[in-house]
């Protein structure tokens, strides 16, 4: 019964201006290794307690956009954008729509230079993260097999640069 409670605490259905409303109120509070992650339909509900997942009940694609909106608007973070690459070789016989899917996701990403990595290695590294810092989940009505896009938020004022010069220099 506990975790039932747990998972309807962790587990809110909002509709479109509300499922924005609370990413927008959200990120402020979000940083560096804190991930925003938009999922499919079939996304199993997670037990750590850093993760908040959301309902959205719209397009991937549209949720996909307003993240990246959002993430636009603020100064201190950028994502780190990671999507499954085993999406390249899902074939359209075992899941109808795919191809269409992956030339809007190109579209919507087109600005970004997203990471294909393993599935498995993703989760891995949401689930370690999970476990110190905040995660936020926000699920879609998609029902296409390795669409999830992950956002892994770094420092938006500090480059990748800067930081290994700072680590040269710190030696």
């Amino acid at each position: 019964m506990r975790t039932i409670l747990l998972f309807l605490l962790l587990t809110t259905s909002l509709s479109a201006q509300t499922w924005k409303k609370t990413l927008s109120e959200r990120l402020p509070y979000l940083g560096h290794r804190n991930w925003i992650v938009v999922v499919d339909a079939a996304y199993p509900a997670q037990t750590s307690a850093g993760i908040e997942t959301i309902l959205c009940n719209e397009s991937q694609e549209k949720v996909v956009k307003a993240v990246m909106e959002e993430l636009a608007k603020t100064k201190h973070v950028r994502p780190v954008i990671f999507i499954d690459k085993e999406l390249q070789f899902v074939s359209e016989k075992y899941a109808p729509g795919i191809s269409d899917y992956r030339k809007t996701l190109n579209l919507v990403l087109s600005n970004s230079k997203p990471n294909a990595l393993p599935h498995e290695t993703i989760i891995s590294m949401l689930d370690e993260a999970g476990k110190t810092y905040k995660v936020l989940l926000l699920k879609t009505k998609l029902t296409l097999p390795y669409t999830s896009v992950f956002f892994r938020l770094d420092c938006g004022y500090w480059t990748d640069e800067a930081e290994t010069q700072l680590r040269k220099d710190f030696q």
